[in-house]
């Protein structure tokens, strides 16, 4: 059976043929993963591995799921494909799913393939929407590989277009860690938010279509705003008639223990964005906005693939799991238990300098000689924690944040594992 599997090294040999060469992998010693089970992925040789990465916040409901699984083959079956601009149900019964659990007034929705799709979809809407060019993004944000969400991402890791579009203005995140102020919330009054109101006046034409942000800023390094945050940034926005796009592609679905992370801060946007999650390894993308939002947008917009019966039949199926199974209460409980572990390795291994996120979001700077990023040692340790069997993601504006974003069907016992084994790699690794 193992005879019919390439192996690593040839398959890097094939990619390094036949792959544009952007494409980068994870580990010095990378191993060829060919099955999924749950929160277990398992290599060509057989070895078990404990997924806490979850394919960058994707497998939600656990990799392979049995009901979603099903729904799926059911659904290729019976018709996998017409364009969007044909009538078919399982797209309207997800939209009207999404307009049931996402937060206030948001109901309009466009299907897509992507997140970055979505946030390209979204930022469009908000031009036609308010007649204004000009946006407002997140230091460390990331949006996207299109021109434009390129353009609107605030990590010069991902920022690879030499000539990125103009009409952009980058306000501080609220990376209270490395406050650029070097103030301590609370008593710094939000002093990030604040900013948004002098980049405003000093930096655009004071006609900004809308700000685009991160409920918790993923590939920023797990960037979790304080709980005024969002409310002050809506503020500042309503007083220039701008708009708060929300991007909730890796935070969507019960990650923090809600189905989403903007809940957490009581804020409504006017346009959000959904990935990832939401198909449960299957591609797709949304964005959903306010009917009196969504409804100027009327000029032809179909999309090919998007909305195709087998993607959404996915999503209606993820749903229902995270539902049924009570995930999101998994991950607020889960997510608080792991946030205790982390804490705990924080007080007795100097290494880590901050944890922060909300529910199974958990990510853990870093840091050596006070706040200097120990980018190499974050890839040690995820190389020996995949040695010991357990996948962990690293992120972060200087590749130094352990992100902690497993499926939301792991136990109790699998946090243990993963806390006993990163103590005493972290304990290898100051040595």
């Amino acid at each position: 059976m193992k005879e019919k599997f390439w192996g690593p090294q040839e398959i890097i040999r094939k990619k390094k043929e036949y792959i544009i060469p952007c494409l980068y992998h994870f580990y010095q010693e990378p191993m060829q993963l060919v099955k999924g089970e749950g929160q277990y992925l398992f290599d060509h040789t057989g070895k078990r591995y404990l997924d806490f990465f979850a394919g960058v916040s994707v497998i939600n409901c656990g990799h392979c799921h049995p009901v979603i699984t099903e729904r799926i083959c059911r659904q290729v079956k019976e018709l996998q494909h017409v364009c969007n601009i044909y009538l078919t149900q399982p797209m309207l019964e997800l939209a009207e799913k999404l307009a049931a659990i996402t937060p206030g007034g948001l109901k309009k929705s466009f299907f897509c393939n992507s997140g970055t799709e979505a946030n390209e979809g979204a930022a469009l809407l908000a031009k036609i929407a308010t007649g204004r060019n000009e946006f407002l993004a997140l230091r460390d944000g990331l949006y996207g590989r299109t021109y434009l969400t390129m353009s609107l991402t605030g990590l010069r890791f991902w920022r690879t277009d030499t000539a990125p579009a103009g009409g952009i203005s980058f306000v501080p995140n609220p990376y209270c860690y490395r406050c650029p102020w070097r103030l301590e919330y609370p008593s710094c009054d939000l002093a990030c938010a604040e900013e948004v109101r002098q980049v405003i006046e000093s930096s655009t034409s004071g006609e900004v279509a809308a700000l685009i942000a991160e409920t918790i800023q993923g590939n920023g390094g797990i960037i979790t705003p304080p709980p005024e945050y969002f409310s002050r940034i809506r503020e500042i926005l309503k007083e220039y008639g701008a708009l708060l796009i929300i991007d909730e592609v890796q935070t969507g679905f019960g990650r923090t223990g809600k189905w989403f992370a903007i809940e957490h801060y009581g804020v409504v946007p006017d346009i959000m964005t959904m990935a990832k999650a939401l198909g449960n390894g299957v591609p797709i993308g949304v964005f959903t906005a306010l009917p009196e939002i969504a409804d100027r947008y009327t000029r032809p917009g179909a999309s090919t693939l998007g909305g195709n019966p087998v993607s959404m039949t996915a999503g209606l199926a993820t749903l229902e799991v995270i539902e049924k199974e009570g995930l999101i209460q998994n991950a607020a409980t889960l997510g608080a238990y792991l946030r205790e572990k982390l804490l705990e390795l924080k007080e007795k291994h100097p290494l880590i300098g901050d944890v922060r996120g909300i529910g199974l979001m958990q990510g853990a700077e870093l840091v050596k000689n006070g706040k200097e990023p120990a980018a190499a040692e974050t890839d040690r340790i995820l190389e020996l924690m995949k040695n010991r069997g357990i996948l962990i993601g690293k992120n972060g504006r200087y590749r130094n944040v352990l992100a902690f974003q497993p499926p939301l069907v792991i136990t109790k016992d699998n946090i243990d594992e993963v806390s006993a084994n990163l103590d005493e790699v972290l304990t290898e690794v100051e040595s």
